[in-house]
């Protein structure tokens, strides 16, 4: 028995032994974005609100600007969940985008895995039936919604935006392949996931050196959207009023009421 722990110590220190002398795949030791937080955000006066709204978007992680959502080696989406995973940040429910019902890691487990029968033929020529679960492939995963409001702080007459809340959307396809619709999986609180974000390397092109994290480009608006819906009375969304290019005309004409609106305010 003596041996055998002496053999397994050996083996354990020679393993470790050759990861501390595992060459290093750069040029220094990063440390700086471990140890950075987020600035936190300037307290509001709701007296100083002068005029908001809210509107919500959508992300095609497809177009150019928003490559680095799908950054294979770490896309947004493995972030989330990984945080989630980890007790890190709370997931809520889709059934209100208000972050009211926190979702368990059972409601979790149940979005990103799924449990399929397949046919498999043995080699006696029998055929038996096999459940098979398949886990989310971030792939697959081609559009983010995000919930935002638009307000004029009077205190210091500026138009700004704070992100609510962000939203993976999911594909769903009939039994024939045939896309049907596409439904969120789950929100995430933005202002509570900062501090995962603000350590998450975001994948940026040119100088590598000015190493940007995931708080980094959503704070700096550094993609690009479609606005999908704003405040309304009935809850109804552009696609339910307008299609094809008239929808995409309204968007932008919200956009551009947003911009008018900071615009009338310095007016004399």
């Amino acid at each position: 028995m003596k041996k055998l722990i002496i053999l397994a110590t050996i083996i354990l220190y020679t393993f470790s032994a050759k990861a501390q002398q595992s060459p290093l795949d750069d040029i220094t030791q990063r440390e700086i974005i471990q140890e950075k937080l987020p600035l936190a955000y300037a307290p509001i006066e709701e007296r100083d609100i002068f005029w908001e709204n809210r509107i919500w978007r959508v992300i095609d992680v497809r177009e150019k600007m928003n490559l680095p959502f799908a950054n294979p080696d770490r896309p947004f989406f493995d972030i989330l969940v990984d945080a989630a995973q980890d007790g890190e940040i709370t997931l809520y429910d889709t059934e209100t985008d208000d972050f009211s019902y926190p979702m368990s890691m059972d409601d979790l487990n149940g979005k990103l895995f799924r449990s399929d029968t397949v046919e498999i033929w043995t080699e006696a020529e029998t055929m038996d039936l096999q459940v098979v679960q398949s886990e989310i492939n971030p792939e697959d995963i081609k559009r983010y919604r995000v919930k935002e409001v638009w307000y004029f702080d009077s205190q210091i007459s500026v138009m700004k935006v704070r992100i609510l809340g962000i939203a993976p959307l999911q594909e769903v396809f009939d039994d024939f392949g045939n896309f049907k619709y596409e439904q969120p999986l789950f929100w995430v609180h933005y202002p509570s996931v900062r501090n995962v974000l603000a350590k998450e390397l975001a994948f940026t092109d040119g100088n590598q050196a000015a190493r940007t994290t995931w708080e980094d480009l959503m704070e700096r608006r550094q993609f690009a959207s479609t606005i999908y819906k704003q405040s309304d009375v009935r809850n109804r969304r552009l696609g339910d009023m307008y299609s094809g290019v008239d929808r995409l005309l309204e968007a932008e004409k919200i956009k551009q009421e947003v911009f008018n609106v900071e615009q009338d305010f310095w007016s004399y």
